[in-house]
């Protein structure tokens, strides 16, 4: 069997708006994963860009299940003595709540060139509003 490869010609790239209130963080970010990808459309292969372009809105009032708002820590290490920063999720949601589900689509992208630029298609927004109406996006239940 031979390897498809997408003709840039029949790729069609589209806009997608995805409502996070009261979504599940996981659920949320492998919906999103899935079609920054590309895997539901006819014409997927792993190895090319055939993926949309996903807006997250209201990304702060996302939910989780089990105690992971206080138990689930975000690490960043300065390489310095002692520069390891732990913070909870319960916190990063009050000061960074895009970085929460960018991070958490991130880690279901391939790690490669290929997830590095379909990351970047990724556009997350803390509150109702976004700027992106030019490009009439269409809206993406997830359930």
């Amino acid at each position: 069997m031979k390897t498809y490869i997408a003709k840039e010609k029949d790729i069609q790239k589209s806009w997608y708006v995805v409502d996070a209130r009261d979504k599940i963080l996981g659920r949320l970010a492998s919906k999103v994963a899935s079609i920054l990808i590309g895997k539901d459309k006819v014409i997927y292969s792993p190895h090319q860009d055939t993926g949309d372009e996903v807006i997250v809105i209201n990304a702060k009032l996302v939910k989780t299940t089990g105690n992971k708002m206080s138990e689930k820590v975000y690490k960043s290490y300065s390489a310095y003595p002692g520069g390891l920063n732990l913070t909870t999720l319960e916190a990063m949601m009050k000061k960074k709540p895009e970085y929460v589900i960018r991070h958490a689509v991130k880690g279901m992208l391939p790690k490669n060139k290929l997830g590095e630029k379909l990351i970047k298609k990724l556009r997350v927004y803390p509150g109702q509003t976004h700027p992106h109406q030019a490009q009439t996006p269409k809206v993406l239940k997830i359930d």
